[in-house]
């Protein structure tokens, strides 16, 4: 068995916490057993190595979700980068693809696909075990999980079954008629009275089953040249484009703790804390809760189910009832990340000035941790000026190599080569002047420290016998 964990996410219904970079995965805003704080795909992460699952899983992802997985994850965890955003479809086989050509998976083993955020105990993967036998054993195309429903949702799909098929474990397993998505609150009620099931996005199936739907597309199953074009892949999701237009599809319910932590009203329920960050929270606010991620503090009175929460992205007090229409209320806000996590560490924009002339300038707290260290890089159109506040490590600039700690101040020309490693976790306020201020303007030599002090060396010997 091989899992893939689809890791997406506009970041809308979780703002301004959650932004494009950083979706509502990363959120760190859960408790682990040893009462640290950690993101939704940190707890996925840590109960697939309690399930012995970690060494046979891989996450698929867009470009701009890989460098917070690494500073999460760590280096380690296989990851399967999509070239663009375009839906779990083009998502899901090209992670078959991958599957197939880059690990050379047998065609006849079962893959199972799940997000990577549920909210579930470790029964669910015990579970996720046996639906990939369930595959074996009704020989279907694809093999769902569906949650036993508590109450009739309405922003839920649901599995509608057509028989049972077998007594399996403690649940049977059902032949699923059709599906139906998000239904009336009535029209719920009655799908419950027919054992339909919530859909949660967990369905298994052979591997040779997403090759086949590559070669019916006449798309190359090679995963370097599926990548080459995948702007052909049809931008849909899986449900829609796959599973609703197959047959011999079954089902196999699941009654353990389920939840999709989408909103604010539903994370706040599983926090175990009301108040995250600086400020203070009276005592005759009743179920308020404050997440407070800027350094000023925040103070909530006699105001009871709301939520505020507050990011270098913007401000939130909300009704946590309403929140759920939250993502069509910020569409318009199309701002660049103001927080983002990287593989090195973390950074939040402070300022950000246009000048009469046309020059610009951006203010970043940049953190680096221990051991980390920039890429190998520079920029074509901005100077930057780094001041170090906090920590210390070495910094090569050009052909300059040194020591670097609190209080240096380092001036960065364009197209001057040069990157930081941090011997101990290091604070720098990196100041971006220049007419043309975005992250794309940056061409990277590398980023391991060893083949980066090879280039210094080699500039240095260059030098010499010049």
């Amino acid at each position: 068995m091989k899992l893939i964990l689809l890791s997406g996410g506009s970041g809308k219904r979780l703002w301004p916490l959650s932004n494009d970079s950083r979706s509502k995965q990363f959120l760190k805003v859960l408790r682990n057993q040893d009462g640290e704080f950690e993101s939704m795909v940190q707890r996925v992460w840590r109960q697939l190595g309690k399930a012995n699952l970690q060494q046979d899983t891989y996450i698929a992802t867009s470009m701009n979700q890989t460098e917070v997985l690494r500073n999460q994850l760590g280096e380690q965890v296989p990851i399967i980068t999509e070239p663009e955003r375009r839906d779990t479809f083009p998502a899901i086989v090209l992670a078959a693809s991958y599957l197939a050509s880059e690990v050379n998976v047998d065609p006849d083993e079962t893959v199972v696909v799940l997000p990577v955020d549920p909210y579930v105990e470790y029964d669910f993967y015990e579970r996720v075990e046996e639906l990939c036998r369930v595959v074996d054993r009704f020989e279907a195309n694809i093999a769902l999980m569906g949650v036993r429903p508590t109450y009739p949702s309405e922003k839920y799909g649901y599995i509608v079954p057509d028989q049972q098929l077998n007594r399996i474990d403690r649940e049977s397993v059902l032949r699923v008629s059709h599906f139906r998505e998000k239904p009336r609150q009535d029209q719920a009620s009655e799908l419950i009275e027919q054992s339909a099931l919530w859909n949660c996005g967990v369905f298994a199936f052979k591997l040779q089953f997403a090759i086949r739907l590559l070669e019916q597309r006449n798309l190359p199953v090679s995963f370097p040249e599926l990548v080459k074009e995948y702007g052909r892949l049809t931008k849909k999701s899986f449900d829609h484009e796959v599973v609703e237009k197959t047959n011999n599809i079954v089902a196999l319910p699941y009654e353990g703790t389920w939840k999709d932590l989408g909103t604010w009203n539903t994370l706040t329920e599983e926090m175990n804390t009301s108040q995250i960050g600086i400020g203070i929270v009276s005592e005759d606010s009743h179920n308020t809760h404050l997440i407070n991620e800027l350094n000023i503090p925040v103070t909530i009175t006699g105001l009871s189910g709301i939520v505020v929460a507050t990011s270098p992205d913007g401000i939130l007090v909300a009704d946590k009832a309403s929140t759920p229409r939250l993502k069509e209320l910020v569409h318009g806000l199309n701002q660049r990340p103001m927080h983002e996590e990287r593989r090195w560490g973390e950074y939040s924009v402070v300022d950000y000035t246009e000048f009469p002339d046309g020059r610009k300038s951006l203010t970043k707290k940049i953190r680096i941790f221990a051991g980390k260290n920039l890429s190998y890089h520079f920029h074509f159109k901005r100077s930057e000026v780094w001041t170090i506040i906090a920590g210390s490590g070495e910094l090569v600039l050009e052909e300059e190599h040194r020591l670097v700690r609190e209080g240096d101040v380092i001036h960065i020309p364009p197209n001057c080569k040069h990157s930081i490693l941090a011997s101990e976790t290091m604070d720098i306020i990196e100041v971006q002047l220049g007419t043309s201020l975005i992250e794309e303007d940056i061409y990277r030599l590398t980023m391991d420290w060893t083949e980066i002090l090879g280039f210094w060396i080699a500039s240095q010997r260059n030098e010499v016998e010049a």
